[in-house]
């Protein structure tokens, strides 16, 4: 997809509900965390859930629960990506502008390092059925257009959302995930002015029977009205 300008963004905290789809849709845990470790890392999710659904209390749980379990296996690129868009939401709670400013720097940090792990072997390392790559990235991507304008990340946001959507192992990967990924590019067509875009992605939701089929459905008729 060719993407204009990057466009204004509002200078506020939109509600990340990030890319997360993938792994909250009731993924197994990381390949890298032990079977004794399964219950802390549902756990970690569950909070996740509750904090990207809009629940703010729930954020520090999710945050502090993720840190947990990638510091315990701290070469896996989707803990420490995910580590990061909890810290990263925590800016969204937080009151003085200098502290959210610091949690989301601090978490970017380490959605930048989860991308800088990333090799040719996570392509095959599988989160039920979704390459430990393309997880990783849709992360790091739905994160960056999530946030203000001021970090400066949406260009490089929507290249990792249009890497994911160009990679091969998309066609293989779960519906869900798949759902995800091209639910988020179409709101991110429509945000770009790119309606013709935004009806594609939305119709190849629909037609695929994905998960999020009525979302798309009610997004499709936003657009025609």
């Amino acid at each position: 997809m060719k993407h204009p300008a990057q466009r204004p963004r509002p200078i506020g905290w939109r509600l990340m509900g990030v890319a997360i789809l993938g792994l909250s849709l009731g993924l197994s845990p990381s390949v890298q965390v032990q079977a004794a470790d399964a219950a802390s890392f549902e756990a970690a999710f569950s909070e996740f859930q509750r904090a990207n659904s809009g629940i703010d209390a729930a954020i520090d749980a999710a945050a502090e629960r993720f840190a947990v379990l990638s510091a315990a296996a701290p070469g896996d690129p989707v803990l420490l990506a995910y580590s990061g868009a909890a810290t990263a939401m925590r800016a969204r709670a937080a009151y003085m502008p200098w502290n959210k400013l610091s949690l989301a720097e601090d978490g970017l940090a380490q959605i930048d390092k989860a991308l800088a792990l990333l090799t040719p072997a996570h392509d095959g390392a599988l989160y039920h059925g979704t390459p430990a790559s393309l997880e990783t990235r849709f992360t790091a991507a739905s994160t960056y257009l999530a946030l203000p304008s001021m970090f400066n990340r949406h260009a490089r946001g929507a290249k990792l959302l249009d890497d994911v959507l160009a990679h091969p192992l998309l066609a293989s990967a779960p519906l869900p995930f798949r759902g995800a990924v091209w639910l988020r590019a179409a709101g991110e067509a429509n945000a770009d002015k790119r309606p013709d875009d935004a009806r594609r992605l939305l119709q190849q939701v629909l037609s695929s029977g994905a998960p999020q089929a009525e979302k798309a459905q009610a997004k499709l008729k936003d657009l025609a009205s």
